[in-house]
Parts: C-alpha cells; structure tokens; sequence
C-alpha cells in the first residue's frame, strides 16, 4: 500500500513538473495576445515589442510575464521620438489568471523592469509627448474585454533614464542610474507605499548648468490618495549627495497640473550639512571632521505646477563663522561666510531670483569673498557679481581632501566686477556689457596624470568692458617655453551659452617641442597599476586626436627652435588659425636643412578621418639631410646618399593623418612636386642601382653626369610616382629618362640614349679614323634604350643591343653603298678590304667584304661598349 502511495505520488509530482514546464508554451500565444491587445486598445502610438516568454518558475508560485525590448515611439506632433523604451518588464500574477476566459480580466500582481528610458517632452505649444491615450468618446460596449488590470503589490525598476525637456521654459532634466522600488497594495484606494530611490541628477536651463551629476537618494513612505490622486510625504531621508534633507506635506495632481505643497529643512544645523553638498567623487567620509558654526538649508515650494505656473518657493542656505578641519590635514578653512536665497514670489518662473549676498572663507592668512544677483533667469537672465581675495592654490589639498595625483601650487589673485545680461552675450553686443578688474596666477605648477608637468610663471587677465585681454601668460612644459598675449573677444558666451572661444594671440618662444603638446592617448600610471583581477579588464582605448571645435582664434607665433618628431626647425614663424575643427597654416617659414622651409595649407580632424593639404616651398634645401629625415620626400625621389647638393622644390599635396600621431598616411598622399638640383655631385658608388647602371652603359661614367640646374617635376598618387620624361647631358650625349616608382621601391624606368658613334670604344674610333671627315661627320647618333625593373636595392637593367646592331650596320651600309655609287663596286671592294685584312696579310690578295661581314664588325664593337672585357673563350656568346 506504502509502494502505491508513494507510486502515485511521484507520478504526480512528475506530472506537475511537466505542467510547469509546458504551460509557458501552452498560455504563450493566450499571453502576447492579452498584451498586445492591452497596448493597442489604449494607446495612439507605435508599439513593438521583441517578445513575450512565460516562467512558472522564476516567481515561484506565480507566474512570471517577460516582455523583451518594449518600445513606444510617438506619432505626430512628436514623430519618431522615443517616449519609452524597456530592455526587459515582467509581470507577476497569480497561476490561476493564466486560465481564465478570453473576456476574463486577468490581474497584475507586481512589476519589475531593467535598462529602461523614459522621456518626456514638451514642446514650443505646450503639448506633451506622453498623451498617447486614445481618444473615444464612445460607451464602452457591452461585453467587451478588459485584458488587463493592475493589482499592484510591489514593483521595481533598475537602471533607468529619465529624461525630461521643456522646450518652451528651456528646462532639462535628466535622471541617470534610477534604481527605484515600492511595496503596497494598489488595490486598496488609500495606501502607505514604502519606497526607495537613488539617483544622479542634472539639471539646465537656457544652457546653464545648475546641476551635474549630483547623486540622490530617498528612502520615503508615501501616503498615497488614489480617489483623489493625493501623495504625503510622511516618514522620509533624503540625501542630496551627502546632504540630509527632511520632508513634509504633498504633492497633489489636478486639473490643469500638480499642486505642491512642501517644506524642507536640513535635520540639524551643524557645519558638516554644507561639507555634505560635496560630491563624495570630491571628498571624503565626514566622520571626524572637526566643525565650527552652523549650515542650514530650508524652504518650501507651494502652489500649482502648470503650463504657466511654477509653485511660488523659497529656498535659504546659510551660514556664519563656521570653520572645519579633516583630520589628518594640517590646514583649515575658516571664517565661513554663507548667505544665499532662491526665491520665487509670484509663481512666473521667470521672476524667480538669485542672491548670493556674501560668500567667504579664509586658508591662513588668505581671504576670499565673492557675491552675485542673477534675475529674469528664463528669458534674459541679468548677472551682476563680483570677486576679490586671494587664494593659494597649494593649501587647498592640505585644508581639503581633494584627490589629486599630484599636488597644486600657485597663487590665484582676482579682483574682478562684472555685469551683463545673457542676450547681449549671444549678439556679442559688448556695449551692454561691463567688466572691470584683474585677476593673475603666478607660481602655478600642475602635473598630469601622464607625468607631464606644466608651470605658469605669471599671467594676467584683464578684464575691460567689452573683451578680456591676456596681459600675459608665461610658461613652461617638458622641453617647451612659451609667452603669449592676446584678446578673448565671447568669453562670457563661451562660458555660458556654448559658444566658440574666439580670440587673436601672438606668442614666442625660445624652444617648442610639439610633443610636449600632443595627447598619447595612452593610459595613465593609476590605470595601468592595477591588481591581477583588473587587469583581465579591456584596457583603456587610445583615443584620437580632435582639434577643440569650440576653438576659433589666430595665432600668430616666433619661436627660436621647434622640435617636431626627428626634426629640428630654426626661426619660425607664422601664422595659426583655428575654426570648425580645422588648423590653417598660413605663411609658416622655418630654417632646415640649410635652407628654409615655406608652408601653407590646413589639417582638419573633423570627419571620421583627419584629413589635410599642404603647399610646401623648399629653398636652398641640403638634399643628403631633407631626403633622409623626411618620410615623405624619401617614398617620393629616394635620393639621399646618391645626390649630394642642394635643391629647389614646390610641393602641393593632400592626403590622410593617423588619427591618434596626426602625422600623414603615405599610402594615401596625393599630389605633385617640382623640384631643381643646385651644385650638385652624383656618389653612384652608394647606390647599387647607379652601379648597375655604370656597368651596362659604358659610354658614361655615372659619377661625372652633372646634375646641376636640372629640372624635374613628378606626380604621386596611391603609393605611386610617376616622373614626367626630362633630358640631362653627358658630354655631347643627350639623355631622356622616365617612369614610375612605387612607395615600396619597386620601379619601371626608361633610359633613351643619343649616343655619338665617337663613344662606341677604340675599335669604333679606328675605324672613323679612316673615314673621311665628311663622312665621319655623316655618321648618326645611335639611340639606345634602357629599361630599369626590379627595385633600387636589387634593379634589373636590360638594353636593346640588337637593335643599335642594326643601326650602326646600316649606316656603315649605306655609306658605302653611297661611296660605290660614286666610285665604282672596285673602289668600295678596295677600300673595305684594306680595312679589315689584318697586317700579316699584306701579300695577300684581298677578299672583297660582304654585308655579313660589316655586320659582325658593328656587333664586336658594341659588344665592347656594353660588356665588360671578356674572356676569349665568352667572346662569340651573345650580348
């Protein structure tokens, strides 16, 4: 009987867990359509979603619901906008909703969504891009289904982005990392809901910034109105960064809007409520901080939230004679002076106000005071403050716990009074604003997370009513100097309305190293000491090198020396501009080389890929150093240790920059040059190449070819050169030479020769010796062809001996044939066997010569032009 119970059981227990499994691919389509006929009977938007899964498992016993990739895009006037966007939302319900009707509701006991984004919209008219809901005014059939009801009992959201813009007012919000989660019952109409919010907030309006990233945090049970859409804050902690902050009162929505009606207040008055507004990033635990004097923030925030109304609000931050101390620290701030109001009196959010009446401290004997009113904050805002005090910057890590890799010095002295309106900022109508005063640094060092270090002797800034002008600015880094002078022309616009910094600067220099200037894009020492955990991680991506596109200022600069990768350049001096992301080089000149260096064109970072174009003028130019020390002139005419001399040359050429160096791409150079030899001499003993070639041609003695005044112009495209056909002269024989070379040194060349007959070696000459001086003088250049392939360590040289055979036999040919004509067949016999009948055979009777037998003679002669001496038994091979 035990057996059979026992049988029984596990075949029921194995039956249910069959069912669990195969419910979700029973009810799965029941489900989808449920949603989906939940979403489309409420909304007028575009809805998808990747999928819908069913689990009996993951809330065990109930049901689990997931919708994958949730998306809702608004339709007009807000088309193509995300309002919502759910990586993933899941839904609880009881197991036995999953069985009811098709016309049956079915419950929702809880929500939970991950990787989330909410945004919220409100554009120039007013309306607002979550009012989706369709609009019927039909009754409600009878019959008719409701899929879906929400009986909420918890609910949970992780990772999500709020995002929220007024187009009209110019506020933006948004709510990043958003972890929030509540626990009450949805069912009842009146309800306590416990919940638990953090967050970092930021916040703009009209382009400035009032909050960045300031983390929040809420741990609040709600007492929640459902009938009358009411919610009471009744037991809470909030903490806005570190800042402890109670509530009281409600937040009640309306017609027409919300109804606020809040008050705040720090929970104690102590010092260390102000040390709390710090960023913890910037700070550090306030336990033991030693404090003096008060800190209290309190407000509320009353009335009606609309489309034209804000809750009239006043918020109070205050403070005096405080001081604190971080232990450890061998410095204090003290003398702490806070007096600051937010107010809002009519509920017109532009009247709201700004009133920083006095803000001091004092670090030893260093004392600080600064004050502002901002009004009309929406539509035209109006500043007016003021600065003055010293502050030495290197007692700031020894009074705070800033972290810092390396430690600040310096000292900051300002004095400075300044008064506009944001209007006359954006039209640049400097006649509204009013500056005054000074403020200088002197003594300043600062050392980066890669080591480099830059000092700041002295500089100035003046500030005048309509620019701010650099009175001066001297420093050094690595192996650089610099002293500079300028104007800032849209300070205050590149302050707070984003902007393009513009301006017009000269500086000198003694030494300029470009490096000392240049990002690596490498990691710094803090990120590569890391544990052997860690540095499993990817590692950091070098990033590239931008031009700032907030830039658009001319420089004009000197500098003694510039040190630029393996270069050294003397005098320089131009002229900078930089706009759009762009860097344009007017009229640079340099001393290099020996000679000097003209440069103009621009270098542009901002498409995908740096791209830039340069004319460069090289005047007086020492061939041997500029061809060997520059990449691109070595690809293009690989000369250096060949030539010796000096050269002439204009180049115009663009191309790609590696985007993380910005130095030049070669493969992707495109342009020309024309270039031209001064007093020059050829060494062709350092170029296999030349030797090659003094081997095969031994009519000219590469080393004496001169070079001097000539002229060539080439081309290069795609890692190709092609050299446009030019004439040089050796002695009396003309040569014309040209072809192509890759950047990898392969090469295709032709050498076309003009060559006296004179040139074709002894034999040659003794046999012109007896000619007339008429006929010698008849006698043609040859045209000899060489081909150069191959690459330039390792050339192949072929020439057309055949066919300068031929044309010396045809000319010693038609010659005589002219000669027989006028003398007669024997004379010709005569006179062509005394020619070639060697001495021994004086007595001889002499056999008339053939054609075949001037022909042999014309190929020995060439043969000893083109091949070195050879053996008599190599002397029938063919050349």
């Amino acid at each position: 009987m035990t057996k059979k119970i026992l049988k029984i059981g596990g075949i029921v227990i194995v039956l249910l867990v069959g069912t669990l499994f195969a419910a979700p691919y029973l009810f799965k389509d029941q489900i989808k359509a449920k949603i989906a006929q939940a979403i489309n009977e409420k909304v007028d938007a575009k809805v998808s979603f990747a999928d819908a899964d069913l689990s009996l498992f993951k809330n065990f016993p109930n049901a689990n619901v997931t919708i994958e990739k949730l998306v809702i895009i608004n339709k007009a006037p807000f088309e193509g906008d995300t309002l919502v966007s759910l990586g993933e939302l899941n839904l609880q319900l009881s197991i036995k909703e999953l069985f009811k009707g098709e016309k049956e509701t079915m419950n929702i006991d809880g929500i939970t969504s991950k990787n989330g984004l909410i945004n919220i919209i409100f554009n120039k008219d007013g309306l607002a891009n979550y009012d989706i809901a369709l609009k019927d005014d039909k009754p409600a059939a009878d019959g008719k289904s409701k899929p879906l009801s929400l009986k909420i009992q918890n609910y949970k959201i992780e990772d999500f982005q709020f995002r929220y813009l007024d187009e009209k007012s110019k506020i933006k919000m948004v709510i990043d990392s958003l972890n929030h989660e509540g626990t009450g019952d949805f069912a009842a109409q009146k309800l306590d809901l416990d919940t638990k919010s953090t967050a970092k907030i930021v916040l703009s309006m009209d382009k400035v910034n009032y909050m960045k990233n300031v983390s929040i945090s809420l741990d609040a049970v709600l007492g929640i109105d459902l009938k009358n859409s009411k919610y009471t804050f009744k037991k809470n902690k909030a903490l806005i960064n570190q800042l402890p902050i109670e509530l009281d009162g409600f937040i009640q929505m309306v017609e027409g809007g919300q109804q606020y009606d809040l008050t705040f207040k720090t929970p104690t008055s102590s010092f260390k409520n102000f040390l709390g507004l710090i960023p913890a990033a910037y700070s550090s635990s306030l336990e033991n901080v030693k404090t003096t004097g008060d800190f209290t923030v309190a407000g509320f925030a009353k009335g009606l939230y609309s489309d034209r109304t804000v809750p009239k609000f006043n918020i109070e931050i205050a403070s005096n004679n405080a001081s604190f101390q971080y232990p450890n620290l061998p410095k204090s701030v003290k003398n702490i002076v806070i007096d600051t109001k937010i107010i809002n009196e009519t509920g017109i959010l532009n009247d709201t106000y700004i009133n920083l009446d006095k803000l001091s401290f004092a670090i030893d004997q260093d004392v600080f005071n600064a004050k502002a009113n901002i009004r009309n904050i929406t539509e035209n805002a109006l500043v007016d403050a003021a600065l003055k005090g010293t502050i030495n910057l290197g007692n700031l890590s020894k009074a705070y716990p800033i972290k810092l890799s390396k430690p600040l010095s310096g000292i900051l002295k300002a004095d400075v009074t300044t008064k506009f309106d944001m209007q006359s900022v954006e039209k640049s109508q400097y006649q509204n604003i009013n500056n005054a005063g000074t403020m200088s640094l002197s003594g300043f060092k600062y050392v980066d997370e890669n080591g480099k270090t830059m000092t700041i002797s002295n500089a100035l800034v003046q500030f005048n009513p309509s620019q701010v002008h650099l009175k001066q600015f001297n420093a050094t880094t690595g192996k650089s100097d610099l002293s500079v002078t300028g104007v800032l022309e849209n300070f205050y616009g590149f302050m707070f309305r984003n902007q393009e910094l513009k301006g017009n600067f000269n500086m000198t220099s003694n030494q300029l190293a470009v490096d000392d200037f240049m990002t690596t894009g490498k990691p710094s020492k803090a990120e590569t000491d890391q544990s052997d955990s860690e540095q499993a991680k990817p590692t950091k991506k070098a990033e590239a090198m931008k031009i700032p596109a907030f830039l658009n200022c001319t420089l004009t600069a000197k500098a003694n020396t510039v040190l630029y990768d393996n270069l050294t350049l003397k005098d320089v001096s131009g002229k900078l501009i930089v706009k759009d992301e762009k860097v344009t080089l007017q009229n640079v000149k340099s001393s290099i080389f020996g000679g000097t260096i003209g440069v103009n064109g621009a270098v542009s970072t901002k498409g995908k890929v740096p791209i830039f174009n340069m004319d460069l003028n090289l005047n007086q130019v020492d061939i041997a150093q500029s061809f060997t020390q520059l990449d691109m002139l070595k690809k293009i005419a690989p000369i250096a240790g060949i030539i010796n001399g000096k050269i002439n040359s204009t180049m115009k050429f663009n191309g790609n920059l590696d985007a993380m160096e910005l130095t030049p791409d070669l493969n992707s150079l495109t342009g020309d040059l024309l270039g031209q030899l001064l007093s020059t001499t050829v060494s062709a003993q350092n170029s296999t190449l030349l030797n090659a070639l003094g081997s095969n041609l031994k009519f000219i003695d590469i080393s004496k070819v001169n070079l001097n005044d000539l002229k060539a112009a080439v081309t290069f495209k795609d890692g190709k050169v092609n050299v446009k056909p030019f004439d040089i002269k050796y002695k009396d024989i003309k040569a014309t030479i040209g072809g192509t070379h890759g950047f990898d040194q392969s090469m295709n060349y032709n050498l076309k020769f003009d060559v006296p007959a004179k040139y074709l070696g002894t034999e040659a000459n003794a046999l012109i010796a007896k000619l007339s001086p008429a006929d010698a003088a008849k006698l043609e250049n040859i045209p000899i062809n060489a081909l150069m392939t191959g690459s330039f360590s390792s050339p192949k040289i072929s020439t057309d001996m055949k066919g300068a055979v031929t044309n010396l036999t045809n000319q010693l040919v038609k010659q005589q044939k002219e000669k027989a004509i006028k003398q007669g067949s024997s004379a010709l016999t005569d006179y062509i066997n005394k020619n070639t009948k060697k001495p021994s055979d004086t007595t001889k009777t002499a056999t008339p010569a053939t054609n075949e037998d001037v022909k042999t003679k014309a190929a020995d002669l060439l043969n000893g032009l083109f091949n070195k001496k050879k053996k008599p038994a190599e002397e029938t091979k063919t050349p």
